[in-house]
């Protein structure tokens, strides 16, 4: 292991006093643009350019969706094992956002890229390329996302990280959901069109990626990782690492929470068929995005405050209890722009603290399995919400698929039977309102906010280290 003491990459201001500057909290918070660059514009038009510009069917599509987030949530465990054992002068997770950034851009275009090579070949093309920019997302979006746990242990400054993550990231969802469709238009549409986007989302996010890895260092947590297995002088084995990830009970109920939220996310795709076949205007799928992310980034400044003062959980039933509030209006009239907006707008502000809080739950949980059995794995823990994205937006997309080929819909035809519709309906509608409930009743479980500052203090003295207070 290269000596990372006094290294400048280090981040020893953090180590020391917790707090970071602004523009290490708005650098980090670009990456998750470009997070959404890819994530969120395949959740939202993937189904879509699959079947109405490739002409693959969507029930097709779903396994294809299914097929690629599975093998995919296997290599976030991968890349998280990986990260524990990199050592570098840079630190753990920030080289991977170097390595990685190119072959970003690259997936981003092959995405999208509409090849020649008939039924089963266009088939195949689009699975292997579907599992290449997961697999890619999932090498760089992995040491993103761990990055936030190595850059402080402060529990305010972890939330303040959190709530630019999410109010940019949001930024960027309503950009693709707004910009998206006209780009590719503006590029004459068909294969053409998408490719261009592809290709300048592609180049936007490498950007993005170079520059959290200039800007968002890492603590040096050279002693804390020495010192973490509990009687202990080597690193633990992957067997142990693993055996504590799977007893950490918060972890779980994590990976429960993501693998929902994003299921939902999943879910998203129908937007684009909703405005189509149900508002008669595909263009409308900028309106309902904006719809939903612009109350985000407005829930984002007022949810990083409550989340200080009442708590993750409590702040994350909140926004559990609007998301399912937001869904009765639209469920009054499912037609109607008004009824659709209001209600999309009630359920962007109860995402908002969902989002915000997860990750500084996430992060908590790091320093729960270090204090229950004296094993830290910030790669393993993190894996968890890639992991969870690409389970849940799978299961999302072939959930999509199934309903709506339950529902009868065929690909490309000007009009669609009254069960398609139905079948968009429960999707874009009734889908979210289960999933908030399920969310709600997991929560009711979780009470890692009031163990934490006593975790931190506990582990503070068996490292011999100062405090850093977990509340500043």
């Amino acid at each position: 292991m290269e000596n990372v003491a006094g290294n400048e990459n280090v981040n020893t201001e953090a180590a020391e006093s917790g707090k970071l500057g602004f523009v290490t909290k708005f650098s980090y918070g670009m990456g998750n643009l470009g997070s959404n660059l890819l994530l969120a514009t395949a959740n939202a038009f993937i189904s879509f350019f699959y079947t109405e510009s490739v002409g693959i069917a969507v029930g097709t599509v779903g396994v294809i969706l299914l097929i690629g987030r599975i093998m995919d949530g296997v290599a976030d465990i991968l890349m998280g094992i990986i990260i524990d054992r990199t050592k570098s002068r840079y630190g753990k997770a920030r080289p991977w956002l170097f390595r990685l950034a190119i072959p970003y851009a690259l997936a981003m275009v092959l995405l999208f890229f509409t090849p020649d090579f008939g039924e089963q070949g266009n088939v195949i093309f689009a699975l292997v390329s579907y599992l290449f920019a997961m697999f890619i997302y999932t090498g760089i979006n992995v040491p993103y996302n761990t990055l936030m746990a190595m850059q402080t242990q402060s529990q305010k400054e972890r939330t303040s990280l959190s709530a630019y993550r999410s109010a940019i990231g949001f930024v960027g969802a309503i950009s693709v959901n707004m910009c998206t469709i006209p780009l590719v238009n503006f590029f004459g549409g068909g294969s053409t069109g998408w490719l261009a986007m592809g290709a300048i989302y592609g180049v936007i996010g490498c950007v993005l990626y170079l520059n959290v890895f200039k800007q968002c260092k890492e603590m040096n947590t050279k002693k804390m990782q020495a010192d973490a297995a509990i009687n202990k002088s080597n690193e633990p084995t992957l067997a142990q690492s693993f055996k504590s990830l799977f007893t950490n009970k918060y972890w779980l109920m994590l990976i429960a929470l993501g693998i929902i939220g994003n299921l939902n996310a999943g879910l998203g795709g129908v937007n684009v068929y909703y405005a189509q076949y149900i508002l008669g205007d595909p263009s409308l799928v900028g309106m309902l995005g904006l719809a939903i992310f612009l109350p985000m980034v407005i829930g984002v400044m007022v949810s990083g405050p409550l989340v200080i003062k009442y708590g993750k959980r409590n702040t994350s039933i909140i926004g559990a209890l609007l998301q399912l509030v937001g869904c009765l209006p639209m469920a009054f009239n499912s037609s109607q722009m008004e009824f659709l907006l209001a209600g999309l707008f009630i359920r962007g502000l109860g995402a908002a603290p969902l989002f915000i809080a997860s990750m500084a739950m996430l992060c908590d949980t790091v320093e729960y399995g270090e204090w229950k059995d004296g094993i830290r794995i910030e790669g393993l823990n993190f894996s968890a919400q890639s992991f969870s994205e690409k389970i849940g937006s799978g299961l999302g997309g072939v959930a999509l698929g199934g309903i709506m080929s339950l529902g009868g819909y065929v690909g490309g035809q000007a009009e669609q039977s009254a069960e398609a519709l139905f079948s968009m309906k429960f999707a874009f509608i009734y889908g979210p309102a289960i999933l908030a409930g399920i969310m709600l009743i997991i929560l009711f479980f979780y009470k890692l906010d009031k163990l934490y500052p006593q975790i931190v203090e506990e582990l503070i003295e068996r490292r011999g280290e100062f405090s850093v207070d977990a509340d500043k």
